[in-house]
């Protein structure tokens, strides 16, 4: 048994010798000045895969990074921070730090470095309240229903004016299908489907006789003045 656990203790001797404490600090800034407005915070690498706490003067150590390429982020309820791309190497040399934007590749690799340790300054402020809405007229005015609500109003207060300017024969015929459309509406409500159905096919097959009709009459009337015509010249 003793054989095992000493190779136990070789390899992680080995694994710890090549993993590095990853060091850097938190700047305070007029954002964030002090531990006790940043909150509860961890600096965290890919998503929680490596972490380590922030400590009363900002700094901070991840512990134990094998050789790889990270994501470092703050987590913190309150504050935003941006994140940065750590490349650590398997030869004893410091870590290299790029500027990442979420969403963007690993690879290529940005030319662009950042001095390392560390500095992570926060960036804005999480604000989760929301103002209540207040009463706004103009917005109101906005929504679709009371543009159609208008909309009627105005043709109601409009439709005395239009109905003394219209001609008597139009009247007539706007009271008529008035009247048609009420009859068929009462019938359908009443649940009278034969007759409401049966006046909607009435009341649209008079259009056409009455179109049928006018062209029969100017054609008798001209038939007539033509038979006028030549028994004067005879």
């Amino acid at each position: 048994m003793r054989i095992p656990l000493t190779l136990f203790a070789l390899a992680s001797s080995c694994i710890s010798a090549l993993a590095l404490d990853l060091k850097g600090r938190i700047q305070w800034n007029e954002l964030c000045p002090s531990l006790k407005d940043l909150g509860q915070a961890k600096v965290i690498l890919d998503n929680g895969k490596l972490r380590g706490g922030v400590t009363r003067d900002g700094s901070f150590i991840i512990p134990d990074v094998p050789a790889g390429t990270y994501v470092l982020s703050v987590l913190a309820h309150d504050h935003q921070f941006d994140q940065m791309r750590i490349d650590v190497f398997e030869a004893d040399t410091l870590p290299e730090v790029r500027p990442y934007f979420p969403g963007t590749p690993l690879s290529p690799v940005a030319p662009a470095t950042l001095p390392y340790p560390l500095v992570l300054t926060p960036r804005a402020r999480n604000d989760y309240f929301v103002p209540r809405e207040s009463f706004n007229l103009l917005l109101m005015f906005k929504n679709p229903m009371m543009l159609m609500m208008l909309g009627a109003g105005a043709l109601v207060l409009l439709m005395p004016t239009m109905m003394k300017n219209m001609d008597p024969e139009v009247m007539e015929e706007f009271k008529e299908r008035h009247a048609k459309m009420t009859n068929i509406q009462s019938s359908l409500q009443s649940g009278d489907l034969a007759a409401g159905f049966s006046q909607l096919l009435a009341g649209g097959g008079d259009e056409p006789k009455a179109a049928a009709s006018g062209p029969a009459k100017g054609a008798s009337s001209g038939g007539a003045k033509q038979r006028s015509g030549k028994n004067k010249r005879r």
